[in-house]
């Protein structure tokens, strides 16, 4: 292959990210030519109106592609050309492929969290499950885990008309009643068999618990999509009542290996990638 790969992660705070690496040894292993920039926004001192501009910017400097992260996977929709199908359907995107002067819009976390999910905590209960947020990333967790049986996800949102469209949508792809809106997090949680936090709380740049860690109990699942850190305040309560536990570690391969595929044509070992996320410090 002649021609490099010239790929990028639009987000903030984003100078932890293993994404970087993680895709070009893969493109090392593969003998390809690979590049992965990080465009972080806050280290740029650049406010979110600036979306439009680096997008341009990639296009006109011949990116391959982009990985996008919060807070951009929702706001990047209208400058997209087109999205995949279930881009359109969670209503939100991860990956956008710079070909032919089109920006196509994939959503690679959706799925990289279900393959997370099935091999870490693929025998759990998932009667109810409590998700925390309803963002970009939530929308495709959420999305999801639907798929993967939860009979019904209680969603908590700070912003309640953000909840209730992502509830709304859920409901038109699985089912009146499997999304809800919660307002009792303690009595909810108290019935749960899981918990997922899809909200930024836990980050590095945003230390802490998205709920009041009081409200864990032993007979919880607990997952994170956050992998920097990847053992979360949460995580680290839960594991000491003996919850089971996710981190975001799986999702963080498996969108890769996608956006990989989307990005240079070529299979991912997604093994190899597994291994190369392992050996990060």
């Amino acid at each position: 292959m002649s021609q490099g790969i010239l790929a990028g992660l639009i987000g903030r705070g984003i100078q932890a990210s293993r994404t970087p690496a993680l895709h070009e040894r893969e493109g090392d292993a593969q003998s390809l030519r690979y590049l992965y920039r990080l465009i972080d926004a806050d280290q740029l001192g650049l406010d979110d109106s600036a979306l439009p501009g680096l997008l341009d910017a990639a296009q006109r400097t011949g990116f391959t592609g982009l990985n996008i992260t919060y807070p951009f996977k929702q706001s990047i929709l209208p400058l997209l050309d087109e999205l995949s199908d279930e881009a359109r359907g969670i209503g939100a995107v991860n990956t956008v492929v710079l070909k032919d002067g089109k920006r196509v819009g994939h959503n690679t976390d959706c799925l990289g969290f279900a393959e997370g999910f099935r091999r870490g905590l693929g025998d759990v209960a998932r009667r109810q499950v409590v998700q925390m947020g309803a963002g970009g990333a939530g929308a495709a967790v959420a999305h999801a885990l639907l798929g993967e049986g939860v009979e019904q996800l209680v969603l908590f949102e700070v912003d309640a008309a953000r909840g209730q469209a992502l509830v709304d949508n859920l409901n038109g792809h699985f089912g009146a009643g499997r999304a809800v809106l919660g307002s009792d997090l303690a009595s909810v949680l108290a019935e749960a068999d899981g918990l997922v936090n899809t909200t930024p709380v836990g980050m590095a740049k945003l230390p802490g618990t998205p709920l009041p860690v009081e409200l864990l109990h032993a007979r919880l699942w607990v997952a994170e999509i956050i992998y920097f850190p990847l053992e979360t305040a949460l995580l680290r309560h839960a594991r000491a009542l003996g919850c089971r536990t996710l981190d975001g570690g799986n999702m963080a391969v498996f969108q890769a290996v996608k956006a990989f595929e989307l990005f240079s044509g070529q299979t991912a070992d997604a093994g190899r990638m597994q291994a190369h996320f392992a050996s990060f410090p």
